[in-house]
């Protein structure tokens, strides 16, 4: 597969992820600051949020004074109504708990929800700003891992766990004031063990966190694997090379490493929590010990109502701390989900739309490219250097050179794909980089010869150019390409499905669906990127006919190796190793006998094929 003129050498090798220590250099560390600021939209609904947690958990501790109160009055004293007063006053703060419960669930996982899409928004969307180099060199596999896997993966904390934490803390809070107004020595007795709890789960939270982190990198690469071995090029490519085995063997490897993260990341600190949920549990036979010990030596701030209402207190109050314990690793293992998803959010923006840019308006289509150099990276080789053209609107130009020579480095960076270091590109007289980006993209067209088609129905890959277009303007489009006989014989017409990639269609099919979406958005710019060059004689001929229609009228950059293509332009730019190296017609350089026309007397391999059907 042909890449553009300096991208070669750019292309990760295999097992390479030369973008990965790029963006964690850039990317800012997690805070929880930065992973609250994601709930800041949605303040009203936490506050409502945060009220029904603090009703529910001063619901809650009422009911342990109430049942010493059955303890220690109702039943000795045998009062009745006290005892139906109290007794009714848990029923009731019981069903208030739960429907307070249900409305707490609705309003977390409403925000929760909220913020997932936000974030996924918010990825996606700076992921469409970022330069067409970004996605040269990350694979493709790892940015649908970022929004698949790691907003997937943070959904629990977003929702539920949040939520649930700041309820566990309320409710222990509440708890413990509670268990001191019934009893500080027995309160200072039960809590003493808790600091070495704390630091203990601190130490799980974050081996669980470094475990995470690889085992995010690890469905990276098995996102990546899936993605491309289970295409319809990835299978093809397979079974044609006969490594389909060998395919299925590097995915059971990955897969097995990936289950042993799991079981580590599962097992990480358990038996340091089993001995936190272990010593929870022995903590209320502790109490009653120690409150029997304190009854029996006469001490009359105890009461058997008293010691049961506060290991009641404390049974309540072991749930919400081993979910607040317990919830530590979680946070600290979701941290590294957030430093992947912040990594990206963090990608500068090569290309931006500049402040005060302007629609470009009415457009003639003259190109003019003022000595612009470029290179990839910052400190590589030129892949540009001192090129200079002025296309005239209407005018055909074409490119030719050996691969690697430049020639799709340059037609990217007229559609400002690319943004050079040196120089300039105009369009009638206008800076690129002062054109709003919308405008640009209007006004400059690209036909590649890496046909790009959606798995949807003819119709939506046509509308994909121009969404308010008519049927009738699809259909006018479809026979200015020359494929609408076509479209109109099959069962389904427009509404037939292209297939993954588009492989229900032939090479030349499916150009000339794309060249019917070029025109259906009819751009006064047109860069043609060897848009015949794959295809056989026949084919490129109705192909370079439907090109012909859409070069009509309009301002033509051509890149191509066919003599047949390039004969007629208004002009030839001959590139050698990023330099202009001859200009001039056909004839001209010809005439001139340098680089050209040893090109095409030459005939070498790959650069200017002679169309049976003509003569050189």
């Amino acid at each position: 597969m042909r890449r553009g003129g300096g991208a070669r050498g750019k292309a990760p090798r295999d097992g390479e992820k030369p973008d990965r220590e790029e963006i964690r250099s850039r990317a800012a560390r997690v805070s929880l600051r930065r992973v609250a600021g994601l709930f800041r939209a949605y303040r009203l609904r936490l506050g409502a949020l945060l009220g029904l947690i603090v009703l529910s958990s001063a619901l809650n501790v009422l009911n342990p004074f109430l049942l010493r109160g059955i303890i220690d009055n109702a039943f000795p004293n045998r009062n009745m109504t006290l005892l139906a007063l109290l007794a009714g006053g848990m029923i009731a703060i019981a069903i208030a708990s739960g429907v307070i419960g249900v409305a707490q669930t609705w309003i977390s996982n409403l925000v929760g929800q909220h913020v997932m899409h936000d974030l996924r928004a918010a990825v996606y969307d700076h992921l469409q700003r970022m330069s067409l180099s970004f996605f040269t060199r990350t694979r493709s596999g790892e940015v649908q891992s970022r929004i698949a896997y790691d907003i997937g993966g943070i959904e629990d904390v977003v929702t539920s766990t949040a939520t649930s934490t700041v309820s566990a803390l309320t409710t222990v809070v509440a708890t413990v004031v509670a268990m001191f107004a019934l009893s500080w020595p027995l309160a200072v007795f039960s809590l003493c063990l808790l600091p070495f709890f704390v630091w203990l789960t601190r130490r799980v939270g974050r081996e669980r966190q470094r475990i995470q982190s690889v085992r995010q990198s690890r469905l990276a690469d098995m996102s990546t694997l899936v993605e491309e071995s289970l295409s319809v090029s990835g299978i093809l490519l397979g079974k044609t090379m006969g490594r389909s085995r060998e395919l299925a063997t590097r995915f059971r490897s990955e897969s097995g490493q990936l289950a042993d993260l799991e079981v580590r990341a599962r097992m990480a600190g358990r038996w340091r929590m089993a001995s936190v949920q272990m010593s929870f549990a022995i903590m209320p036979a502790a109490v009653y010990w120690f409150g029997g010990y304190a009854l029996t030596h006469g001490d009359q701030s105890l009461s058997i109502g008293t010691v049961v209402a506060f290991t009641t207190l404390q049974t309540r109050l072991l749930f919400p701390m081993q979910s607040l314990l317990g919830v530590m690793p979680e946070v600290q293992t979701s941290l590294a989900l957030f430093e992947r998803i912040f990594e990206y959010l963090d990608l500068p923006v090569d290309i931006v739309e500049r402040a005060g840019a302007h629609e470009i308006g009415q457009v003639n289509g003259d190109v003019a490219i003022e000595d612009v150099w470029f290179r990839y990276g910052s400190d590589g080789e030129w892949t540009l250097r001192e090129i200079s053209a002025q296309i005239p609107a209407g005018g055909r130009v074409a490119l030719v050179g050996e691969t690697g020579s430049g020639k799709t480095t340059m037609a990217y960076l007229i559609a400002r794909l690319y943004e050079p270091q040196r120089g300039r590109i105009a369009i009638d007289g206008h800076d690129i980089r002062e054109i709003t980006l919308a405008s640009l993209a209007a006004t400059v067209g690209l036909v590649s010869q890496e046909t790009y088609l959606f798995h949807a129905s003819i119709r939506e890959n046509l509308r994909f150019a121009r969404p308010q277009a008519s049927d009738q303007e699809i259909e006018e489009a479809a026979r200015a390409a020359q494929i609408h006989d076509l479209i109109a014989s099959l069962p389904d017409g427009y509404e037939t499905p292209v297939g993954e990639r588009g492989y229900r269609f032939s090479g030349g099919e499916k150009q000339r669906i794309a060249i019917a979406r070029t025109i259906l958005r009819n751009p006064p710019v047109l860069i043609l990127d060897e848009a015949t060059s794959s295809l056989d004689t026949e084919t490129e001929r109705a192909v370079q006919a439907a090109l012909d229609e859409l070069s009509r009228g309009r301002t033509t950059i051509a890149i191509a190796h066919r003599l047949s293509t390039v004969r007629d332009a208004d002009e030839i730019l001959v590139l050698d190793r990023g330099r202009i190296a001859e200009r001039g017609t056909h004839t001209e350089l010809l005439a001139l006998g340098g680089r050209y026309a040893a090109l095409v007397g030459g005939r070498e391999e790959g650069l200017l094929a002679v169309d049976p059907a003509q003569p050189a």
